[in-house]
């Protein structure tokens, strides 16, 4: 009797147990540069709608200000919880390559989103094609200048998708001998800063007037906008980067002329299905350099593509903005 008993009482926490247990979801992290940008959210937005519709677990991480520092401890951390996959921007490649490649290392797929670490062990890149995004950006300001100018660039030095956007800028401004480069001025990931940095520029007058301010990414158009409403000096050129609101009111009004719109929520949602496809159909070797690879399943970069937005068609992206509120 004892021994039915310990049976049926083994019976019934197995039972218990069954019913109780649901199927373990599958968790891709999302590491970012400044979660708390606009920018940023979207792409969370596009991560978190593709986990949905394939029931997976997402999460969102990475600092709330730019911090090469803070998005390696929220990549270290996302490695020890060895996710299914790992999709990250990187703000600086010598910060975080040998991270990314310690957690292909361990079997992680990781794939790289808006900011390339072209020399690590990720699988490949998603995102703008850079290069060519500057040299959009610099033919609309040859456009607005002519022959001559003074101009001043804001971005952080260093992060990769970044100096690709300045070199795409500076391969057409050469073209014009009379444009010249003034500053490229560090604005740190913060809108404060760019602000008070484009003041003093704006005060200069005669032969060292700045004719054109160009801001590399989404933090410094509203502000450096905000500085020359301040002056009221409506006769400077200003070329902004990505759709936030700020940013699309203030080519509304007339204050920036054109902003260069990126598609984070893509780089997004196609982020999170990649990495789905590779965790569920793995390569028979993770940890290899693909790039190199003639027979590689996967490509090296995928163009998620751009556009130039100015007051002919900034109307759709304000309509688009509001209708995904």
């Amino acid at each position: 009797m004892k021994q039915i008993a310990l049976t049926m009482l083994a019976l019934a926490v197995a039972f218990t147990s069954g019913c109780n247990t649901e199927p373990k979801k599958d968790v891709y992290y999302m590491i970012a540069t400044n979660v708390m940008l606009p920018y940023w959210q979207t792409v969370a937005n596009g991560f978190n709608k593709a986990a949905a519709q394939y029931n997976v677990t997402a999460r969102v991480v990475g600092p709330q200000s730019y911090d090469p520092l803070g998005e390696l401890d929220a990549l270290q951390q996302a490695v020890r919880a060895k996710p299914a996959g790992i999709l990250i921007s990187v703000s600086d490649v010598s910060v975080l390559q040998r991270e990314i490649d310690s957690a292909v290392k361990e079997g992680i797929p990781v794939i790289t989103i808006d900011s390339d670490a072209f020399i690590s062990r990720r699988l490949y890149f998603i995102g703008t094609n850079n290069l060519e995004a500057g040299r959009l950006g610099g033919n609309r300001l040859l456009e607005k200048l002519g022959s001559k100018g003074r101009v001043v660039f804001f971005t952080i030095p260093g992060q990769p998708n970044l100096e690709e956007r300045l070199r795409g800028f500076k391969e057409i401004l050469n073209l014009q001998p009379g444009i010249k480069i003034v500053d490229i001025v560090d604005v740190k990931g913060d809108a404060r800063t760019a602000f008070d940095k484009a003041q003093p520029y704006l005060t200069l007058t005669g032969p060292q007037k700045i004719d054109a301010f160009v801001c590399l990414e989404a933090v410094g158009g509203k502000p450096v906008a905000d500085a020359i409403k301040r002056a009221n000096l409506y006769d400077r050129e200003l070329i902004a980067w990505d759709t936030d609101p700020g940013t699309l009111d203030a080519i509304k009004d007339g204050t920036i002329d054109a902003t260069i719109a990126q598609k984070p929520y893509t780089m997004g949602y196609f982020g999170l299905k990649l990495l789905y496809e590779v965790f569920h159909a793995p390569p028979p070797q993770l940890n290899k350099d693909f790039r190199s690879d003639f027979y590689s399943p996967y490509p090296v970069f995928i163009d998620t593509g751009t556009t130039l937005v100015d007051r002919s068609n900034v109307d759709l992206y304000l309509s688009a903005t509001a209708a995904n509120k």
